[in-house]
């Protein structure tokens, strides 16, 4: 059976070498670009000869679809540039393709963030639905927050050995990645007449807190463990206030008078 590593990127020349040196083993690599100014496509064709750049960007989801469409192997693993795939977890995903089942094959993600990697926090084993038979599963098309759909019911079955994932360079990288998703979010939701209030960001932010803080042990991370808790309360209530901000302000109506 022949497998595709699939990859959609923007502007990640930090982190692509170290990705695709540990995709090396398979027998097909696609990247599609959304459009990089830095050497990320340069750097892509080192290691394939099928890079597309598709930057008429529509979310997450169809991004990966274009992705998947370009595929020729028998089965698609998808992965982030920001991701490494390890020694175990290529053993893991090797044995289970010599097997032959159609199936979904989940993935274990480690992450790396803050000057550790977070093995609590409701972070671990994060499992993933990475692996899977090409056009027998396949990502919807939401903005974000994408999903892998299996409308053909095949079985889902966990993989051993870790995905290794370099979340956050630094506290601004992921502010900025926080705002980009509160926006979608709040976009993809405004866009189904749902509305927000400032008590429900308040509310799911303080019970995110203590749901990763205490629930999941985020306490054992340590310092990263307090900072991760502290900042996905803040971008919990930071999506709910923007879905707020669009579906319940507006300007002010012309006043006649105004300027007189």
């Amino acid at each position: 059976m022949s497998i595709a590593a699939v990859l959609i990127v923007k502007n990640e020349q930090a982190h692509l070498p170290a990705c695709l040196e540990t995709l090396a083993w398979v027998d097909e690599i696609v990247v599609v670009d959304a459009g990089s100014v830095d050497d990320t496509c340069r750097i892509a064709r080192q290691f394939t000869d099928k890079v597309v750049v598709e930057d008429d960007w529509q979310g997450f989801g169809i991004q990966r679809q274009r992705a998947e469409s370009r595929v020729e192997s028998d089965w698609i693993l998808m992965v982030d540039a920001d991701e490494r795939v390890t020694p175990e977890l290529r053993a893991s995903i090797q044995e289970a393709l010599g097997k032959g089942e159609a199936a979904i094959f989940t993935l274990p993600r480690l992450s790396w963030c803050f000057g550790d990697y977070i093995r609590h926090s409701g972070w671990y084993p994060d499992r993933v639905a990475r692996l899977y038979p090409r056009g027998r599963a396949g990502y919807n098309a939401a903005l974000v927050h994408e999903k892998l759909e299996n409308s053909e019911g095949l079985p889902v079955k966990p993989l051993e050995g870790d995905l290794l994932h370099f979340t956050y360079r630094d506290l601004r990288h992921y502010l900025e990645k926080s705002a980009h998703y509160a926006q979608a979010w709040a976009e993809q939701r405004a866009a189904r007449g749902k509305r927000g209030s400032l008590s429900s960001g308040i509310i799911h932010g303080i019970g995110c807190f203590l749901r990763m803080y205490l629930l999941k042990a985020g306490f054992l991370d340590g310092r990263q463990g307090l900072l991760l808790a502290l900042l996905s309360a803040h971008s919990t209530f930071a999506k709910y206030a923007d879905l707020w901000v669009r579906t319940r302000t507006s300007p002010p109506l012309p006043d006649a008078g105004a300027g007189r």
